[in-house]
């Protein structure tokens, strides 16, 4: 039964490695492979005999592709043992203290271990002679001629010492703005976008027409040497320091310690900050500094004991799509949301992720049933970045429902525009889901969330906006996970929430077309809700930013009978209908400049990026047009990249965003 497991799993990883490595079309996410890999070690520890040549733990990598020339490396390109916890550093820490013997003082070098591809570059008198992939270590693919057209490898070494041999060890990899940019150029010349920044490397990499790799957005970070003849290198810190000074990129955030302490310290600081960086790591490597050390230390299996990768869980997992269902929102838009087979993904179990739209959906070609790769960033919501390997038999694409699943009326979906919407304005997702959207977005109430909400409506406690500021602490007591503090804390909230900016109020008040920039506008435009209320379509039509249908709906809106008495509960429960001194704009830095913000954004929201912009004096609009300064792009953008491109107006990422209001 042992033998036949250990058979079973080095097949399995076997197969694994070479959809990994060789065919960039991996059909496990890491966590799986790493659960496999354990069981097999854990398996050939307590039973030697069951060791073979071709178990993965005897080998690094995988064989070289069949499409490229192969090319033997002068020294082996090995593979780190993995540590997870601050124990296991501080375990291997003594391992090493304790071989070297003699109370030898250790130092460290820390490094973001990059999820790029490993190359090796060989210089010969200063001039790059050849580049390959890693392969299994020995052997891999001869590269050369796409890797020239990676800028940041020189193709001569700077300085005039350049040794007569040396291969430099490094990490190509694609920042994360460059892979977006990438992903929407394929997706606009219809063709299948890659599931995550890795395999878009090594795609890149591996193009058979160097041109094509040229235009990918591809870097590089040099992290070590090889076989090297004439340069006199006696730690991995200085050849770090010796690397840089002759032309290599080396990561600015490398540092050297000395005590275990810091480097947990560091480790745990990483894993915060991990998706402050504009290029993925999964975690971070730790190399005793001198090499005389190193030579001591030796190696086990081909893997150096003076050496360990510290990898977090995986950002990313497989798991069952059991259902896509859908969310009216409070415009009527149709959200559609993933149900999963719950799965644990960067040390969270999630059970559901966001799908965009149904153009969404068919471009990564997701499926009921499928197996998918899910994809977890920070705490932003999950996404599913695709199908896992092939659809399972009797799968089919999605269709969105042609009738609104809570009222039934059928589904439109306006021209230039990715979402489908509910068009009845009596459906009931205008109360339930303005109410959260309230209390989540316009007035953000602390400590009452959208699950509270659902629960109040579902009572019948809270059916609009002034029952909501109506609710009392006796009828929050009378729920069960009440108590005197908390229900006292909620009602306070309410009450403070009172307080919001006119804008706000505008926004949550759920008139048709008007957005958070819309509200602002309309805001410092009239003043108040009274001149708004009164002014004709052709009024409103000066407000900047509103044409014609817009002005319409936002007049009809305030025309209708039960808006009004809406209005006028809200103002005489407390809630402010003029404008402050927070709803005009400021003078800054930005001042004169205008920007578009489309799709979803990792570090911010919508309503996160336009403060910042605003906050130095921008201006946020919902339309390109010939004033636009820039269009700040993120994940599943809509129709507004493509005005902005037939516009001549410059596409930004995020990390441009992150820059304009001073965080990079």
């Amino acid at each position: 039964m042992t033998s036949s497991r250990a058979a079973e799993l080095r097949n399995l990883l076997n197969r694994w490695l070479h959809e990994y490595h060789v065919l960039d079309e991996p059909s496990v996410d890491d966590a799986t492979y790493d659960h496999a890999y354990d069981e097999l070690v854990e398996l050939e520890r307590e039973h030697p005999e069951l060791v073979t040549p071709d178990s993965p733990t005897q080998r690094v990598g995988a064989p070289a592709s069949a499409r490229f020339q192969k090319v033997s490396h002068l020294t082996a390109m090995g593979s780190l043992e993995k540590v997870t916890t601050e124990e296991a550093i501080e375990k291997w820490a003594d391992d090493v203290r304790k071989r070297l013997g003699d109370g030898a003082s250790v130092a460290y070098v820390l490094e973001p271990k990059i999820d790029g591809l490993a190359i090796n570059l060989t210089y010969e008198e200063g001039v790059l002679a050849r580049g390959a992939t890693r392969g299994d270590g020995e052997v891999g693919e001869d590269v050369t001629i796409n890797l020239r057209t990676i800028p940041a490898i020189p193709l001569r070494m700077l300085g005039s010492d350049a040794p007569r041999l040396i291969e430099v060890r490094g990490e190509v990899y694609m920042p994360l703005a460059g892979f977006r940019l990438l992903n929407e150029r394929l997706v606009g010349e219809g063709k299948k976008p890659t599931p995550n920044p890795r395999n878009a490397a090594a795609g890149s990499l591996r193009q058979k027409n160097p041109s094509i790799t040229a235009q990918r957005p591809l870097s590089f970070w040099a992290y070590g040497v090889g076989a090297h003849e004439g340069a006199e290198l006696t730690s991995h810190w200085q050849t770090l320091q010796w690397l840089r000074e002759h032309g290599f990129p080396i990561n600015p955030f490398v540092e050297r310690l000395e005590t275990v302490e810091e480097i947990a310290e560091r480790c745990r600081a990483w894993e915060r900050r991990r998706t402050e960086l504009d290029y993925e790591i999964d975690g971070i490597v730790i190399k005793v500094d001198d090499y005389a050390q190193q030579e001591r230390l030796g190696a086990l299996h081909q893997r150096p004991r003076w050496a360990r990768a510290f990898k977090w869980a995986p950002m990313t997992a497989t798991t069952r799509l059991e259902k896509i269902l859908i969310r009216v929102g409070r415009t009527g838009a149709l959200n559609p949301w993933a149900l999963l087979e719950p799965v644990e993904v960067g040390g969270v179990t999630i059970s559901r992720a966001t799908l965009h739209n149904e153009e969404d959906i068919n471009r990564k070609d997701i499926r009921e049933g499928d197996d998918v790769i899910v994809q977890r960033a920070g705490d932003v919501i999950p996404q599913i970045v695709g199908p896992a390997g092939r659809h399972k038999r009797g799968t089919k694409p999605f269709k969105m429902p042609s009738h609104c699943p809570l009222c039934g009326v059928e589904v439109v979906k306006p021209e230039g525009e990715a979402m489908h919407r509910c068009p009845n304005r009596a459906c009931p997702s205008r109360g339930l889901e303005s109410l959260i959207n309230w209390v989540q977005a316009a007035a953000d109430i602390d400590g009452v969330g959208e699950q509270l909400v659902r629960r109040l409506w579902e009572l019948g406690l809270v059916r609009s906006l002034p029952e909501l500021y109506r609710l009392t602490k006796e009828q929050l007591l009378e729920l069960d996970g009440f108590g005197e503090t908390s229900a006292t804390n909620a009602v306070n909230s309410i009450a403070v929430s009172k307080a919001i900016p006119f804008r706000r109020v505008l926004f949550g008040l759920n008139i048709p077309d008007v957005g958070w920039v819309t509200a602002q506008n309309l805001a410092r435009h009239f003043g108040s809700v009274d001149r708004l209320a009164a002014a004709t379509q052709e009024e409103i039509m000066e407000c900047e930013g509103i044409g014609p249908e817009r002005a319409e709906a936002i007049a009809e809106w305030f025309a209708d009978d039960d808006n009004e008495r809406l209005v006028a509960e809200l103002r005489s429960l407390g809630l402010r209908f003029e404008a402050g001194e927070e709803d005009r704009p400021v003078e800054g830095p930005l001042t004169g400049k205008q920007y578009v913000v489309t799709g979803t954004l990792v570090s911010f929201s919508r309503e996160q990026a336009r403060e910042a912009l605003e906050a130095l004096g921008a201006k946020v609009s919902d339309n390109v047009s010939k004033k636009t300064t820039g269009v700040i792009v993120g994940e599943s953008p809509g129709s507004k990249v493509a005005k902005a491109e037939k516009a001549g107006v410059p596409l930004l990422t995020e990390d441009d965003l992150k820059a304009l209001v001073g965080e990079l």
